[in-house]
């Protein structure tokens, strides 16, 4: 079954960068920008990331949070932070269930070869816990300002 705006956001809770976890029921009230990404530290990963951090001042004004998650563990998301001023949390989804929950771990072409891993997905959860908006196939480039429009037209 794929998500779809208006569905319930699978509930969750990880380990974060932060320290302690991060609940998806901890955040009602707020708008929450959950996106998944393939590997700390890789190109395309790198900008996507420090687009969310460049746009991260507007989006708190909007009264979002940005949560990235990977399956990296949080040794590799504290490097991550640290080598480009990130800020907001990283997860960590070791075990891929919350990824799994969302759709975004699965088949996904890379280099013209068919793999299984995490596939690069945006979703916007609104105050009350329902999906809002569902980026399914996401270009890194300029995603934070995509993400950032969607907020402001909600």
């Amino acid at each position: 079954m794929t998500l779809q705006p208006g569905d319930a956001a699978p509930e969750f809770t990880l380990p974060s960068s932060d320290g302690g976890e991060v609940s998806l029921s901890g955040l009602r009230g707020k708008k929450v920008i959950l996106y998944f990404y393939p590997k700390d530290d890789t190109p395309g990963c790198t900008k996507e990331a420090c687009g969310f951090r460049d746009s991260h001042d507007e989006i708190i004004e909007e009264g979002a949070v940005v949560l990235g998650v990977s399956a990296d563990d949080l040794g590799s998301h504290a490097e991550f932070i640290n080598k480009f001023n990130l800020n907001f949390p990283l997860l960590a989804d070791e075990d891929k269930a919350v990824a799994t929950a969302y759709g975004a771990w699965g088949e996904k072409q890379l280099y013209g070869k068919t793999v299984i891993g995490m596939i690069r997905k945006t979703f916007i959860i609104d105050e009350q816990g329902k999906l809002q908006k569902i980026w399914q196939q996401v270009q890194p480039e300029g995603h934070a300002g995509h993400v950032l429009k969607a907020i402001r037209s909600s």
